[in-house]
């Protein structure tokens, strides 16, 4: 990743565009303890599927924007 803040722009982005995520490993919901790699798979209304990773404190970052906005609406 080009930055910290890369994995959630690309998030926000594809978020903005109506796509969904799909899954996200590991669990938003698991411990933020030992988190080095986050893994979300987004499907768009088009049919094709993204993945985006993000490492270390980004995944952590990630998780907490995940965590955050999935509560809304």
């Amino acid at each position: 990743m080009a930055s910290k803040t890369g994995a959630i722009s690309s998030l926000k982005d594809l978020l903005d565009a109506d796509c969904k995520i799909e899954k996200v490993q590991p669990s938003v919901l698991a411990s933020d303890a030992e988190v080095n790699i986050v893994i979300v798979t987004v499907k768009c209304p088009d049919g094709r599927t993204e993945t985006i990773k993000a490492y270390r404190e980004e995944a952590i970052a990630l998780r907490e924007f995940i965590r955050l906005n999935s509560k809304k609406g």
